[in-house]
C-alpha cells in the first residue's frame, strides 16, 4: 500500500493498524462472521516447547474445498463483484515476498442497503494470503478513483488499509468482511446487518503471498444485501492490536536482524511508512518495548457495547492468543482462547452477547515462538531476526477482532 503516503502519527497509526488480516483479519469467517471458502485445517501442533516432544510440525498448503453461500433469507438479494482486470502480484518496494492491492468495486446502489454477508472467492489460492473488504462512502470515491488511476495497472497498493481511512479508525473500522485461511461466508445474525449508503462502494484488499508465486488473480465477492426498509440493527467492527516483540534465540542471535532498531527498518524497507507500526502500537498501548514471546494490549471501552462475535489473527509463528473482557477485576471474562493457534484455521466465533459498560476494559494477548521457524517450510533459508508486527507472510502481528452493536 503505498496509495495514503500520510506523515501524521494518527493518520499512519489508522493505516497501519487496519490490516488485514488480520486481519483480518482480522480474518476469517464464522457462521455468524467474517466470510470465505473454507480450508482444510493444518496439522494439530503440541502446545509444548520442542525440547519437550516429538510432534511433527508440517506447514499445510492451504487448500480450498468447494464451498457454496448459505440460502438467502425473505428480501434479501445477492451480488457478486470481481475485479475488473486481472493482477499479477510483484513486490511494489522491489523488495520482499508480500504485495497488497487494493481494487475498487461497485456494487451501484441506487438506494440504502444493508450488508447481511460476505462470501469471498479467491481466485488463485496458491497466493492470494487474505482478503479484507472495506466501505467506501461517496464522500472518499474521488480519492479512491484517483488512486487507481494514477497507479499502474489495476488497484493501487496499500499495506495496512485501504488507503482512504482519515484518522484512527480502530473502534469502528470501516471493515465488511474478510477471508483468511479457515473461513467461509459471513452471514450476520437475523435482524443485523452495516447500513450501506445509496452510491457507497467497496474496496477489496488483497494480501497475495509472493513466497507462493506471482500468477495473475482475479478474485470476486458474493454481497448479501437487505433493503434499508428492513431497518436492521447496525453491526461494527472492533480491532485489537497489540505489539509483537519476539527476541532471535540465544543461539541464532548474531544476525544482522537480531537487533530491534535493524529489524523495524528492514520492515519499513519492505512496506515503507507502514512500517513503522511496531512503534506505534506502544504508544496505543502505553506500554514500553519488553522483549519477549508474550505480549499484551488493554483497551477501554468508550461507549455502551454488546460484543457478539470475536476472531484473532496472527502468522505463522503464532502459538496462542486470548481475548479477555475487564482482566484483572472480579467481572474478568475470557471471550476467546486459542491454546494452539491453527493459522489455517480463522475463523470467527458467535458468542453469548457480552455487555460493557463505559470505562471497562479487554485485553488481548499473544504468544509467539521462535522454533517453529526451524519446522515450517516458510522459513527455509531464513535466518533468526527479531520479529515485530509487520505485514508480510512471515514477520507477525497479534490482531483481536470484535463484531459489536451500541445501543
Amino acid at each position: 500500500m503505498t496509495a495514503r503516503r500520510s506523515s501524521t502519527p494518527s493518520r499512519l497509526l489508522a493505516a497501519l493498524l487496519l490490516l488485514g488480516v488480520l486481519a483480518l483479519a482480522a480474518c476469517g469467517g464464522g457462521s455468524d462472521a467474517p466470510s470465505g471458502d473454507r480450508a482444510t485445517p493444518a496439522p494439530s501442533i503440541s502446545a509444548a516447547d520442542p525440547s519437550e516432544t516429538t510432534t511433527e510440525v508440517v506447514e499445510d498448503e492451504h487448500p480450498i474445498e468447494a464451498t457454496k453461500p448459505e440460502p438467502l433469507r425473505a428480501g434479501e438479494r445477492r451480488l457478486r463483484l470481481t475485479m475488473p482486470e486481472s493482477y499479477t502480484p510483484s513486490a511494489p518496494y522491489g523488495t520482499g515476498t508480500d504485495d497488497y492491492r487494493c481494487f475498487l468495486l461497485d456494487p451501484h446502489l441506487t438506494k440504502d442497503a444493508y450488508l447481511t454477508g460476505t462470501f469471498v472467492q479467491p481466485d488463485n489460492a496458491d497466493v492470494v494470503h487474505h482478503v479484507i473488504l472495506f466501505r467506501v462512502p461517496p464522500a472518499d470515491l474521488a480519492r479512491a478513483r484517483e488512486l487507481d488511476a494514477e497507479t499502474p495497472d489495476e488497484g493501487w497498493t496499500c499495506f495496512g488499509d485501504s488507503g482512504l481511512t482519515r484518522g484512527p479508525a480502530l473502534d469502528n473500522a470501516p471493515w465488511l468482511g474478510a477471508w483468511a485461511p479457515g473461513g467461509r461466508e459471513a452471514v450476520e445474525p437475523k435482524g443485523y446487518g452495516v447500513l450501506l449508503e445509496r452510491g457507497t462502494q467497496i474496496v477489496m484488499q488483497v494480501h497475495y503471498n509472493l513466497l507462493a508465486g506471482t500468477g495473475p488473480d482475479a478474485s470476486s465477492t458474493l454481497l448479501r444485501l437487505a433493503p434499508a426498509s428492513q431497518r436492521l440493527d447496525s453491526i461494527e467492527t472492533m480491532l485489537l492490536p497489540a505489539p509483537v516483540e519476539l527476541p532471535c534465540r540465544p543461539a541464532h542471535a548474531d544476525g544482522p536482524l537480531c537487533d530491534r532498531t535493524a529489524a523495524v527498518a528492514d520492515v519499513m524497507t519492505r512496506f515503507g511508512a507502514d512500517g513503522n507500526t511496531a512503534n506505534l502500537l506502544h504508544l496505543l498501548c502505553g506500554e514500553e518495548v519488553r522483549p519477549g514471546s508474550t505480549q499484551s494490549c488493554t483497551r477501554t471501552i468508550g461507549q455502551p457495547t454488546t460484543i457478539r462475535a470475536v476472531a484473532g489473527h496472527m502468522h505463522l509463528l503464532g502459538r496462542s492468543i486470548t481475548i479477555t473482557v475487564n482482566p484483572g477485576t472480579p467481572r474478568e471474562r475470557t471471550i476467546l482462547d486459542i491454546p494452539v493457534w491453527n493459522f489455517d484455521d480463522q475463523g470467527a466465533h458467535p458468542i453469548k452477547p457480552v455487555r460493557l459498560d463505559p470505562f471497562d476494559t479487554v485485553e488481548v494477548t499473544c504468544k509467539h515462538v521462535q522454533w517453529l521457524r526451524d519446522r515450517l517450510p516458510a522459513f527455509d533459508g531464513q535466518p533468526d531476526k527479531y520479529v515485530v508486527w509487520g505485514d508480510g507472510t512471515t514477520d507477525e502481528m497479534c490482531l483481536g477482532i470484535l463484531q459489536v452493536t451500541h445501543p
